[in-house]
């Protein structure tokens, strides 16, 4: 299958090591990854803090990148990109009086999955064939859990992998307290949510805490390290990416 790799502008940034996992993962799988470099931000953050005009051309600039390469499906390795690019796209196309955009944006979307969805429901895949002999906490992000609906597909990947020692996370399907502008207009609730979370996290015994958003794993991760807690946080793609010629 040929995939298109949407990196994200926080992966670009930030995480690089992210989108380079979920290729190299890809590709160990057999598949074609194709990378359209003019891609840039999917606009989530201008939609959810209320600047749709703004985020008008960012939307059209997505479409026309990925509407002009070729490939079968593209995979975000992020539960809050995917969301934005399925739930936020055509409907800020139409606010912005262009239906045609918002007829593109709808069919890509409709091919636009995030990792651990592709994985499971796409290619029918939950042994990834990944090595990763840690003890590690999985925390489902609110975009994946309540807006894309993955359920334990991301749980499933881990429990295949070989040598992991997965911990159940006490409540973990409540917020990290991050949401993007969320954690600086309210700072006080963010870190209160944040410290609950960093919390239940230390509880585990785990080293390794994992999750599909790196936004969410860059809040936690300043959590911990604030504590100067043990813990490092992981990306689910790296940990898949990880085998024993090559590990994480």
């Amino acid at each position: 299958m040929r995939i298109a790799l949407i990196a994200t502008c926080l992966g670009d940034a930030l995480f690089p090591s992210v989108p380079r996992a979920t290729a190299r993962l890809l590709r160990r799988l057999g598949h074609e990854v194709v990378f359209p470099a003019g891609q840039t931000c999917c606009g989530q953050m201008h939609v959810n803090t209320g600047y749709l005009a703004e985020a008008l051309p960012v939307v059209r600039h997505h479409v026309e990148v990925f509407s002009a390469a070729d490939f079968d499906v593209a995979v975000v390795p992020s539960g809050s990109c995917t969301g934005s690019i399925r739930h936020q796209h055509a409907m800020v196309a139409r606010r912005g009086g262009d239906e045609p955009l918002a007829r593109r944006a709808t069919e890509l979307a409709g091919r636009t999955y995030e990792l651990s969805e592709l994985l499971a429901d796409v290619l029918g895949v939950t042994d990834v064939g990944a090595y990763y002999p840690h003890r590690v906490t999985y925390h489902p992000t609110c975009h994946s859990l309540r807006m894309l609906r993955v359920g334990d597909k991301p749980l499933e990947l881990l429990r295949a992998v070989e040598g992991i020692e997965l911990a159940e996370l006490p409540g973990a399907e409540e917020c990290c307290g991050f949401g993007g502008t969320f954690a600086l207009k309210n700072s006080a609730t963010s870190s209160a949510m944040l410290a609950d979370k960093t919390a239940r996290i230390l509880s585990t015994g785990a080293t390794v805490c994992s999750a599909g958003d790196a936004s969410c794993l860059m809040h936690i991760g300043g959590g911990l390290s604030r504590d100067h807690a043990p813990v490092k946080t992981v990306h689910l793609a790296e940990i898949l990416a990880s085998t024993r010629e090559d590990p994480a």
